[in-house]
């Protein structure tokens, strides 16, 4: 069964951010973003495609787009309107995944 997603509060958010690295939170302020840059398109939608598995599994899906060697993400819990426990894990897992592939 897929993990709940919890609302995160702002000191939360922020305890988050310090262990994400290159992450920034939305103009919106509602999610999590990041844009990652591979060697080329292969290993961008090799990236894509294990996000995609781990976010079925999850029951929790990126906002995302893909320009030949660049994948911008963005984690959102609508159902929660805003960040959610569920968003900085799967933040921390495409950093694991990202450092995994070939990054440039």
């Amino acid at each position: 069964m897929a993990p709940q997603a919890e609302k995160l509060d702002e000191s939360a958010i922020h305890m988050a951010m310090n262990t994400l690295g290159d992450w920034q939170i939305s103009d919106d302020g509602i999610g999590l973003e990041k844009s990652f840059k591979f060697a080329d398109f292969n290993a961008a939608f090799g990236f894509m495609t294990r996000v995609a598995m781990a976010a079925e599994k999850a029951d929790h899906h990126p906002e995302w787009s893909n320009v030949y060697n660049k994948v911008h993400l963005r984690w959102t819990t609508h159902s929660e309107g805003g960040i959610s426990n569920l968003d900085v894990k799967l933040a921390e897992m495409c950093n694991a995944l990202a450092n995994s592939t070939s990054i440039k």
